[in-house]
């Protein structure tokens, strides 16, 4: 009777971890979300070749961005806002590839290793025309029936940094090792590439419930860096951890990844030109130096906020237009040059002309 006690106590132990596991992701009671989105626009200008990918928000100075206020993502109460402050938002293309920038104030912490003892962030971008916000795509399947036929139309786009094990500065993301396994892990910094029917049915591109395709990658880049730091000539492992916990200062989240990617699985958000996209972004950062847990994410705002491509017609059309403008002027003055310079000589001309003695014809006597 002793053993079976015993297997009683530790089934239900283990019956309880896995209820904990589920109601990680779920509000404590109905879902609320006051969000004027229809009035919320972000705007990734076409401003091509100013930006480095390092980590260092200088080369963003001139761009215009957009700041959020950050609510707790299962209860976006107005009393939980992050005490740190608000998170600024950048994002401009260069016809190929789209840039990002979260800026976001906060005391310095990093613990070599340990993701949750330091800040993370994360992008998420709509696929399916019925993925909401709430709930990562709103699929209704559990997760041991959740698949891309179940729940076809509610994929969403995922790109998390954990920085635990990522030096400031330096680049991560897609890499040839991981590239080669086909999937959108990064073995190296931890800023990965998933897609999600639903926070329970969340996986590494190119992996899934029904297996492995060698086809998924991993197409995001991307660096950190805390404004508390210095030494811009490079960070190594042997630095960490880098600078002083507790200081005052801001971290800065810089990522790139193609417009779009030869994803066939319907796991990465294509972006065009002239069009916009549903996204939004996370921050987690240890409270008090509590580890965080993943539900317990700061987010913009509690529903999609429409971020637009602008092409570079509006550039160009008034590049062209300010050209033609030029053009028209330069011509008039030309034109004026060239009549003032005719009359000049008109004018001058005869008064300084040599005179010449009259001709006089000669009489030549023949006889």
């Amino acid at each position: 009777m002793r053993w079976a006690r015993r297997l009683w106590v530790l089934l239900l132990l283990l019956h309880l971890s896995l209820i904990g596991r589920v109601i990680s992701h779920e509000e404590s009671g109905e879902w609320s979300c006051e969000s004027s989105s229809s009035e919320i626009h972000m705007e990734a200008a076409f401003l091509p070749g100013i930006i480095t990918l390092d980590g260092y928000a200088d080369d963003w100075s001139g761009i215009e961005g957009s700041e959020y206020p950050l609510l707790p993502a299962l209860d976006p109460d107005n009393d939980k806002e992050y005490s740190g402050g608000k998170l600024t938002f950048k994002a401009l293309h260069d016809g190929r590839d789209v840039f990002f920038l979260l800026q976001v104030d906060g005391d310095y912490a990093y613990s070599k290793g340990e993701n949750k003892k330091c800040p993370s962030v994360s992008l998420m971008f709509q696929i399916g025309e019925d993925a909401t916000y709430h709930n990562m795509g709103g699929c209704k399947e559990r997760r041991d029936s959740c698949t891309n036929k179940t729940c076809k139309g509610h994929e969403v786009d995922i790109m998390h940094f954990s920085i635990g094990n990522a030096i400031p500065g330096r680049l991560y993301g897609g890499n040839p090792t991981d590239s080669s396994q086909g999937n959108g892990g990064d073995r190296f910094g931890h800023l990965v590439d998933l897609y999600a029917w639903t926070p329970h049915c969340r996986y590494l591109d190119g992996t899934g419930p029904s297996g492995n395709d060698t086809n998924g990658q991993n197409n995001w880049k991307g660096a950190w860096w805390h404004s508390s730091l210095s030494g811009h000539s490079g960070f190594v492992v042997e630095d960490s951890p880098y600078g002083s916990n507790g200081q005052k200062g801001t971290y800065f989240f810089e990522f790139s990844r193609p417009l779009r990617t030869m994803d066939r699985l319907q796991q990465d958000a294509q972006f065009t030109v002239g069009g916009s996209t549903k996204m939004s972004a996370a921050f987690w950062y240890p409270v008090d130096g509590n580890a965080w847990h993943g539900s317990s994410h700061f987010s913009i705002n509690c529903d999609w906020v429409s971020m637009h491509i602008s092409s570079g017609k509006s550039l160009v059309g008034k590049d062209a237009s300010s050209t033609s403008s030029w053009d028209a002027a330069s011509a008039f003055s030309l034109l004026f040059s060239v009549i003032s310079l005719c009359l000049s000589i008109f004018v001058i001309y005869p008064i300084l002309r040599p005179k010449s003695a009259q001709y006089k014809p000669m009489e030549i006597s023949l006889g």
